[in-house]
């Protein structure tokens, strides 16, 4: 637990830089382009309108789910599904790309994956925002079922430092790890909930089971439970308490291999 309380009061400790260079960040990324941020919007909402065309009216016939229109049931998951997949696969190098930075000066490493994290809200709040405005225009109205919004963000930040610190570390350590984590994304991109209602596909029950353990899927059902006006999060304890198990193991095992490796990450590099 002392490993986990070092990395906790560097985030907190250094919260001001953490944000100083996810602003850089994003200005350094798109400085090149014409549109600039702008892309932060127009990249995802293409990918949206892609999946849409193939997904929506092609595979689901534009059927409603869960009492809304397809789009706005999708909005909702693969809003979130950019955010997170952006944030592991980003957290994930976070160390291998400023190892620079980590070479040439004392600094706290274990914030360059809270630095990614940070630096994605700049699109992922302005797509919850186009969220919010088109379940508006679908005739949603808000319930006090849309506070737990809050609570399954929160819970996504926490899962997604825990991991992007055990991936940032394995990274470093063994630099084949990213490439393998890009192929488990694009299979959890399919099983996670974003675009298909696995509860309405052709499968065996236990292998429902399975999937709905899968945190990401209850972060993304978290949020469709939230704006849908679908339940309550203490209703499903169970995953609850699944999910922020893993998530304890992975900051507890994230934790201690950052501590023990990262005095010798620019020898591993």
């Amino acid at each position: 637990m002392k490993e986990i309380a070092a990395v906790i009061t560097e985030q907190i400790k250094h919260a001001g830089i953490v944000f100083r260079m996810s602003r850089y960040e994003d200005k350094a990324t798109y400085q090149s382009h014409y549109l600039g941020l702008a892309w932060q919007i127009l990249n995802p909402a293409i990918q949206v309108g892609i999946y849409y065309l193939v997904f929506g009216l092609g595979v689901n016939g534009n059927r409603e789910i869960d009492g809304v229109p397809f789009i706005i049931w999708m909005l909702i998951g693969i809003t979130a599904w950019f955010y997170i997949s952006a944030s592991i696969l980003g957290a994930s190098n976070s160390i291998h790309r400023q190892v620079g930075m980590v070479a040439k000066m004392k600094f706290p490493v274990s914030i360059l994956p809270s630095i990614n994290i940070i630096s994605n809200l700049s699109s992922y709040i302005p797509m919850v925002a186009i969220v919010i405005g088109s379940l508006f225009l679908a005739g949603v109205t808000p319930t006090l079922y849309w506070l737990q919004f809050f609570y399954y963000f929160v819970s996504m930040v926490i899962f997604l430092f825990a991991f992007g610190l055990l991936n940032a570390t394995i990274t470093v350590l063994v630099r084949d790890y990213h490439i393998f984590l890009q192929s488990v994304l694009r299979l959890l991109f399919y099983v996670s909930g974003p675009i298909w209602d696995i509860n309405n596909r052709n499968m065996p029950v236990w292998m429902i089971k399975i999937l709905r353990l899968n945190p990401i899927y209850y972060l993304i059902e978290g949020f469709r439970d939230s704006f849908l006006s679908r339940g309550w999060v203490w209703e499903k304890t169970t995953y609850t308490l699944i999910f922020w198990c893993l998530t304890l193991m992975l900051l507890i095992l994230g934790s201690h291999l950052h501590m023990k490796f990262r005095a010798r990450f620019v020898d591993y590099i």
